[in-house]
């Protein structure tokens, strides 16, 4: 059996679906992986480091030719033509752009979107959501300390003390805690909101103060449990008192980064232009949905926009700006799932009673698959 991993050729996409940690542990396994030649040249691993671990080098497209194909993101139209009719394709493919998916199903492949995988315990180590996550949230508040115009620690000297900044996260997922606890570690004062009341003890617990809106009828209980994980869309009327409450704290905010998304859907506008006004000059946004529609009101996708002296941030795909680390994470989930996937024959299978690989599978033998119900879409 042979595994391809080709160079990502998205634009700004620096990571990598395999590292030479995970290539070892392939090769272990009985496999044979073909990398494309640079391909971790963005995540600092070089073709010497790959064939360190057992990989052979190859050119972009006979990557694509392999039985196994693992992927950061989905192929882009310029790559579709490479993929061989009956190749497996895991990555990160954007399940619920099902125009798209189509598109690729014509290749006659079967195809896994990570993204789908359940939010269970026995899913945890191939969760690419929370692991990448982790490591946007991070960055998220070193984007924005970088145009913050003030120190953010609270630092006594003998000229005098500053003040520390500032923070509020809205949104507590796992992007969110992780920009807590990032903002924490930098000195700041932190506040957060989520829709979701079980996770204020997880905010607490981190040092932050959580903004607390009660939740006032039985349509905002039920929004408020979530569905699998996720957070559900709210009903408007908590949504105007989570408005009211949140407008108060950004007025008196130094930073405010946003990490509100719903799967499949446009992300929930947070932030409206009014409330950008209310800050102070020198403040920062950094809208971490911009990507989904954006949380905040005025964000453009990789822009950094000012109004009256209030910093915007709008970068998408933060973890690839932490390259390495974020490609050594990304390859461990891909490798724990690709072992649900690999017989102990070297074969490829797809087990029907493995709810993980009946959930993500997303295309099956050129056919659009619905997860959970054995049954096609098309």
């Amino acid at each position: 059996m042979q595994i391809g991993i080709p160079k990502e050729t998205f634009a700004g996409e620096a990571r990598v679906a395999g590292s030479p940690e995970t290539v070892k542990k392939f090769i272990k396994l009985g496999v044979d992986v073909y990398v494309a030649e640079n391909a971790g040249n963005s995540a600092y691993f070089s073709d010497l480091d790959y064939e360190a671990a057992g990989a052979k080098i190859c050119n972009q497209e006979e990557a694509f030719q392999k039985e196994l194909v693992l992927k950061v993101r989905t192929p882009q139209k310029g790559e579709l033509n490479d993929l061989k009719s009956g190749t497996t394709l895991v990555g990160m493919l954007e399940p619920y752009n099902k125009e798209y998916l189509a598109e690729i199903a014509k290749r006659g492949i079967t195809a896994f979107a990570l993204e789908s995988a359940p939010r269970t315990t026995r899913a945890q180590t191939l969760d690419v959501l929370s692991s990448q996550a982790n490591i946007g949230g991070y960055k998220a508040v070193l984007v924005g300390v970088s145009e913050y115009p003030k120190l953010f620690p609270m630092l006594m000297t003998a000229a005098g003390s500053t003040k520390a900044a500032k923070v509020i996260i809205l949104g507590a997922g796992v992007a969110g805690l992780q920009a807590i606890a990032t903002a924490k570690r930098l000195g700041a004062v932190v506040e957060a909101s989520d829709v979701r009341p079980s996770v204020k003890e997880q905010i607490e617990s981190l040092g932050a103060k959580f903004i607390d809106v009660p939740l006032e009828t039985e349509e905002e209980r039920a929004a408020a449990e979530g569905e699998g994980g996720y957070a559900k869309a709210m009903p408007a009327s908590w949504l105007k008192r989570q408005s009211e409450r949140v407008a108060e704290k950004i007025a008196k905010a130094d930073m405010v980064i946003s990490t509100a998304l719903i799967p499949g859907k446009k992300a929930p506008l947070l932030i409206t232009n009014d409330m950008v006004q209310s800050m102070k000059p020198g403040s920062v946004i950094v809208d971490m949905a911009v990507e989904q529609g954006g949380n905040c009101e005025g964000s453009e996708i990789d822009t950094i926009k000012e109004f009256n002296g209030v910093k915007v941030i709008g970068f998408t795909n933060l973890p690839a700006r932490v390259s390495s680390d974020s490609s050594a994470l990304y390859s461990r989930n891909i490798y724990d799932f690709a072992r649900l996937i690999i017989s102990e024959e070297k074969t490829l299978i797809i087990p029907e009673d493995d709810d993980i690989v009946q959930a993500t599978l997303v295309i099956k033998e050129g056919q659009l698959w619905k997860p959970n119900k054995n049954k096609n879409q098309a």
